[in-house]
């Protein structure tokens, strides 16, 4: 199995990546600015592969984006050269390096330094990386506003036609991680970027969290999501929602993954089952708990059958035409996966889910 050697990976994109390498069975070699050079150099002469993500956004002098963003750089190639390896790196640059500022020129000076070394390398220029976990009300709009939002706090527009370019942190990590397990590590010539980039401007996304907010704390519980960024950033939405000292859950196999989103005692629970194609999962009922499913990528098929009468429902729901399906007490219910992709579907039930409490009896659906 691969040494991986990650720069940054207290930060917030090196926090998830860590987390699905670590999933993932790899050995992550984690290093920090300011953390002992000796570390780094034993770091450089174990791994196979860097990712190098540390960096310098907003230090207290202009000098210091050039330390912490092409010295660092500089450095990881010319020991890389003393140990005599050809290790290949993945580096997180910037949008902002086509700018005239420090930050945009130190990532430029970054890039080129490791065009030139020889070795092989990967620049991905990202954009506006928003996601659970990003510190709010320094460097991020996604995360200001989704944070002042759920608190109450007040929000600052400018501009609200000012058109934004967003990358999301899991694609991020997970492109990266694509590069790794390809394992033919030629290098790219060329700046990469992100397939999946969303634009959205300020005033839409501000609009966006506020409807979040606005349709969690009503009766209906459960906004309306239209795509997939829409998605993406209510997921981000509810990271920073008050989470009344509850757990969350991910819950990952064969068939897909089942991630908890938002708890309320008040409010219910909200989820997200993801599917592989052709899955069906459920095949149980709830006595008094009610849910309400509600596909947003992917088409699948909902089936219902009530457990006295064995009457039997059946909803097929498309991701582009949205719908809500109410799941009814006393009904043994599936959802089947019928589309050529994975299916996403949001989920909304009355209380939080409590093992002790659950409410859950499995009971397969007859006669259909």
């Amino acid at each position: 199995m691969l040494n991986i050697l990650v720069t940054g990976s207290k930060g917030f994109i090196g926090h998830h990546l860590v987390k699905l390498l670590q999933d993932k069975n790899y050995t992550v070699l984690e290093y920090e600015l300011g953390c002992p050079i000796d570390e780094l150099n034993d770091y450089i002469f174990k791994c196979d592969i860097i990712i190098h993500l540390a960096g310098v956004n907003r230090p207290l002098n202009q000098e210091d984006f050039y330390r912490g963003n092409f010295d660092l750089t500089k450095y990881l190639v010319e020991t890389l050269n003393k140990y005599h390896k050809k290790t290949p790196i993945i580096f997180s640059s910037s949008i902002q390096a086509t700018l005239n500022n420090d930050y945009g020129k130190s990532k430029k000076m970054a890039e080129d330094f490791l065009f030139n070394s020889g070795l092989p390398v990967y620049i991905y220029r990202l954009n506006n990386v928003f996601g659970a976990g990003c510190k709010p009300n320094y460097n991020s709009v996604v995360a200001t506003f989704c944070y002042n939002i759920a608190h109450d706090l007040s929000i600052d527009i400018h501009d609200e036609n000012h058109l934004v370019h967003f990358n999301y942190v899991d694609d991020v990590v997970k492109e990266f991680l694509k590069i790794v397990e390809g394992k033919n590590y030629q290098g790219q010539k060329d700046i990469l970027s992100l397939s999946l980039t969303y634009d959205c401007s300020i005033g839409k996304l501000a609009k966006l969290i506020s409807y979040f907010k606005q349709e969690i704390v009503s009766s209906h519980h459960l906004p309306l999501i239209h795509d997939e960024f829409e998605l993406k950033l209510f997921k981000t939405f509810c990271a920073y929602f008050s989470d009344e000292g509850v757990n969350y859950n991910h819950v990952e196999d064969e068939r897909g993954y089942f991630l908890e989103l938002f708890k309320s005692k008040r409010y219910g629970q909200i989820s997200e089952n993801m599917s592989y194609p052709s899955i069906k999962k459920g095949g149980h009922y709830h006595t008094y708990k009610q849910e309400i499913f509600y596909t947003v990528v992917g088409r699948t098929k909902i089936v219902q059958q009530n457990i006295n009468s064995g009457e039997i429902s059946i909803n097929i729901v498309d991701g582009e035409h949205p719908q809500l399906i109410n799941i009814a007490p006393s009904h043994t219910h599936t959802i089947e996966n019928i589309s050529q992709d994975n299916s996403y579907t949001l989920m909304w039930i009355s209380e939080i889910y409590h093992p002790q409490t659950a409410d859950t009896y499995q009971k397969e659906i007859v006669n259909n």
